[in-house]
């Protein structure tokens, strides 16, 4: 499967926005995607098998819970695939925040009457 198949889902992205934020126990990321989603705790374990199969998260037993976290390896490789497109808007993003200064700096030093 390729990493966009496993970001294609938007019960995948999410479970890795809450583990971006750090180590999360599997009771705690069901229950959060339950109320977003309302797909049952066996949905969620899938997909959590599914990321955790493919590399893009890591589990650890911490007594009776299971600890989640993102494995940014799988992330890096999207990153670097990306780079060949932000290579093409970089410019101009580079070009508007250029613009966007010259209107400030023009608004600073217009006259009091005209601002």
């Amino acid at each position: 499967m390729h990493a966009f198949d496993i970001l294609g889902d938007p019960v995948r992205r999410r479970l890795l926005e809450l583990l971006a934020d750090g180590e999360r126990a599997a009771g705690e990321l069901a229950e959060t995607v339950h109320a977003e989603f309302g797909i049952s705790q066996p949905a969620v374990s899938q997909h959590l098998r599914v990321l955790r199969e493919h590399g893009f998260a890591t589990v650890r037993p911490d007594g009776a819970r299971r600890l989640y976290a993102v494995d940014t390896g799988p992330l890096h490789e999207v990153d670097d695939w990306l780079d060949a497109f932000r290579r093409a808007w970089a410019p101009k993003l580079a070009a508007l925040d250029t613009e966007i200064a010259r209107g400030r700096r023009a608004r600073r030093t217009a006259p009091e009457e005209t601002r």
